[in-house]
């Protein structure tokens, strides 16, 4: 009975200082995407390989941990012996791995992107370490599934998650830094097909003021709600204008121009990811491009990058605005959305318009076409 009461009161120890060694490491990654270490005292160390290697080693201790809570006998010095090897290796690994991937070397998107999955990593896994039972008995199927008087996350689904967020991190090292620009690039393309497709239905949509004038009436009649407080309802739910059928404002053909622009911007995208994204040099810390691969340094395709990622990722949030101008039939707002949509797309492919090897190729008489035309709507 002492040796049991001994081994509960160590696990109670390890637990707490799990749980702080993780608020501690959650604390410390935070904003190392902006920190920029000394070129001569980075490690040579692939920061993505070693959040690889991280993230798998706590995936597996999750599973180890899972099986000693829920399977009888409990045995505090089994579970107190996996917590001590997170908190001596993976957890503090992933940390650090997190602050060896900074912006300079991996890119802005991929420090923000471990980042942020680490993040989930550290946060689910306090989760799981909460479940731990401190009484020297094991989980019970309530515990265990989130049923009964535990309703909510049992120790099952706990680990589930810690899973999935291990699994984030070990996709990044398999997706690397050109990998990451491609699907991200891929996603803003496709918010824009999202919002193409919107605005050519809101296109289609007739006005239909006369009816809403006697629906509206009709309404007043029958229910005693005056015209005013149909309006107030239909801001309320966000009832969107449709284009007048005399368009004393020229919106169609505003509309008819930005939908063609917006088809370029979309070829655009997809240029850019194959032409140059697909064709990215290797790039990681401490390691020097092959003599001759390209007339560009590591740390200019990095800047070049980020630049360019940054315009691509603006372009949808413009083409947002854009959408909700047209549906308030504002041309003065539409004409100013179209024009920064315009300019932060040519700036991205301008920005890239030459191959990584500093030479011309298709993708830059393409590019000063996509210039020509899309100023001019066509």
């Amino acid at each position: 009975m002492a040796k049991l009461e001994e081994d509960l009161a160590a696990l109670k120890v390890i637990v707490a200082t799990t749980s702080a060694v993780i608020a501690q490491l959650q604390t410390s990654i935070c904003g190392t995407e902006n920190k920029t270490p000394q070129s001569d005292s980075v490690p040579d160390i692939d920061a993505l390989k070693l959040a690889q290697d991280s993230a798998a080693l706590i995936r597996a201790h999750s599973t180890k941990l899972s099986l000693l809570i829920i399977n009888k006998p409990f045995t505090a010095t089994a579970i107190s012996t996996v917590l001590r090897e997170l908190i001596a290796g993976p957890l503090p690994g992933l940390a650090s791995a997190v602050e060896l991937c900074n912006a300079a070397q991996y890119t802005k998107a991929m420090s923000v992107e471990l980042q942020w999955r680490a993040k989930k990593v550290f946060s689910e896994f306090a989760t799981l370490v909460k479940t731990i039972p401190l009484n020297g008995q094991v989980l019970g199927n309530d515990e265990k599934n989130g049923r009964g008087s535990t309703v909510g996350k049992g120790s099952l689904a706990s680990t589930g998650v810690v899973w999935e967020a291990c699994d984030t991190v070990i996709e990044l090292e398999k997706l690397g830094i050109a990998g990451l620009m491609i699907k991200k690039a891929e996603q803003y393309r496709d918010l824009l097909k999202d919002a193409l497709e919107e605005l050519q239905e809101w296109g289609e949509e007739q006005s239909d003021d006369e009816d809403n004038d006697e629906g509206r009436a009709d309404d007043s009649d029958d229910e005693g709600v005056d015209k005013g407080g149909q309006d107030d309802m239909d801001n309320i739910f966000g009832s969107q204008l449709h284009i007048p059928s005399e368009d004393p404002n020229k919106i169609r053909p505003r509309l008819e121009s930005a939908l063609k622009r917006l088809r370029l911007i979309i070829l655009m995208y997809q240029a850019l990811v194959k032409r140059r994204l697909k064709t990215l040099p290797p790039l990681r810390s401490k390691v020097q491009l092959e003599p001759g691969t390209t007339t560009m340094e590591t740390p200019e395709i990095i800047s070049c990058l980020d630049t360019a990622m940054s315009l691509l990722n603006k372009v949808p949030h413009i083409t947002d605005e854009l959408a909700s101008s047209f549906y308030e039939l504002d041309k003065t707002e539409i004409d100013q959305k179209i024009k920064e949509c315009v300019s932060t797309s040519i700036a991205a492919a301008k920005l890239l318009e030459k191959s990584w090897k500093g030479a011309e190729d298709e993708f830059t008489t393409w590019s000063q076409k996509f210039e020509v035309n899309i100023q001019k709507g066509q």
